[in-house]
């Protein structure tokens, strides 16, 4: 195994105790007869889509959609920029969609990469399925959808409980296919508390999340925000329009498909997964992280990866893509390059 390659954003700042971190994780804790009109005139329709690409060539190269996979579940996805440009393949976390990437996607498609996100099962705008949520489905959708979009080399860059899609989908189908990888604010290698685990967060925190998800998910999602951004941190700029759209996000998912992950973040280990991935693959962590604390996931990760390297951020957040999208797109956009 290789060495890691390890860096700190303070060298003089030491890693959150990942004893305090848990706590803070427990604690912290149209019509239709407008639709029959648009049916009825598909010519017209077509024409304007036709002019406005005229005017905007561009467009072509913007595109959303959806697959059906085997079992006859709908998957969402948005496929922006040239096809023949590098592909940026990005997965959102729990419970969450593919627009939580819309400062990356925006940033990666002005410096002219493509860029591909879909909203896993169950989330989003995908189909509300109440079946197949799990792990190793969500890495079969993500196959069905490369070989649809005929994506054969991409960067994978997976965000929380994407990071364990990025890296089983990694080990089952895509070591060819896949040339780097990111964990940012990643679940792996396993969450849970357990002998073999034991600074690992309690099972309670999972069941009382999931009683939150199944009987009281509006105000349980919208509570959550305040540690997922860190908002409960002394002189934390609270953005209420961050908050509202992470709750949007979650809410626009099926209540079924977001209480059976919870055991997939939360109790699939994925050091087998992170073993099999020997292609460069960058881990960024927030040593603040009081949904994923840092020494339970990151710190633990970057040792089991044959070419693993680790950026850790003291004092951000889980959801540091947000909240420091300038400082996490340049380091993403650096290791892209590298």
């Amino acid at each position: 195994m290789e060495s890691n390659n390890n860096t700190n954003r303070d060298t003089n700042t030491t890693p959150a105790d990942p004893v305090a971190s848990r706590r803070s994780a427990i604690f912290g804790g149209l019509g239709v007869a407008a639709a029959t009109a648009v049916a009825a005139m598909p010519s017209l329709a077509s024409a304007a889509t036709r002019a406005e690409q005229a005017r905007h060539p561009d467009m072509t190269d913007m595109n959303t959609g959806m697959i059906i996979v085997k079992d006859g579940a709908r998957i969402f996805y948005k496929d922006w920029g040239p096809k023949d440009a590098p592909v940026i393949w990005f997965h959102h976390g729990w419970p969450l969609t593919s627009d939580d990437w819309d400062s990356q996607m925006m940033f990666f498609l002005q410096h002219g990469y493509r860029v591909i996100a879909h909203d896993r099962r169950g989330h989003g705008r995908s189909t509300q399925t109440d079946t197949g949520n799990d792990m190793d489905t969500y890495s079969s959708d993500v196959a069905a959808l490369a070989t649809e979009l005929k994506v054969t080399k991409a960067i994978h860059v997976g965000h929380s409980t994407g990071g364990g899609e990025v890296a089983r989908f990694t080990r089952q189908y895509g070591k060819k296919h896949v040339i780097k990888a990111v964990l940012l604010s990643a679940v792996p290698p396993i969450m849970v508390q357990s002998a073999t685990n034991p600074d690992g967060v309690p099972l309670k925190v999972f069941d009382d999340i999931r009683q939150g998800t199944a009987f009281n998910r509006p105000q349980f999602y919208m509570d959550l925000t305040i540690p997922f951004y860190g908002y409960n941190r002394p002189g934390a700029k609270v953005s209420e329009a961050i908050r509202q759209n992470w709750w949007r996000q979650g809410m626009m998912g099926g209540v079924k498909a977001a209480y059976d992950c919870i055991f997939q973040f939360a109790q699939v280990d994925f050091s087998d997964d992170l073993r099999a991935m020997d292609m460069p693959v960058l881990v960024m962590h927030g040593e603040d992280d009081q949904i994923v604390p840092f020494g339970n996931s990151a710190a633990k990760s970057v040792k089991l990866l044959k070419k693993g390297q680790l950026i850790s951020y003291p004092g951000f957040p889980h959801g540091m893509p947000t909240t420091h999208a300038d400082v996490i797109n340049a380091d993403l956009l650096k290791f892209f390059k590298a």
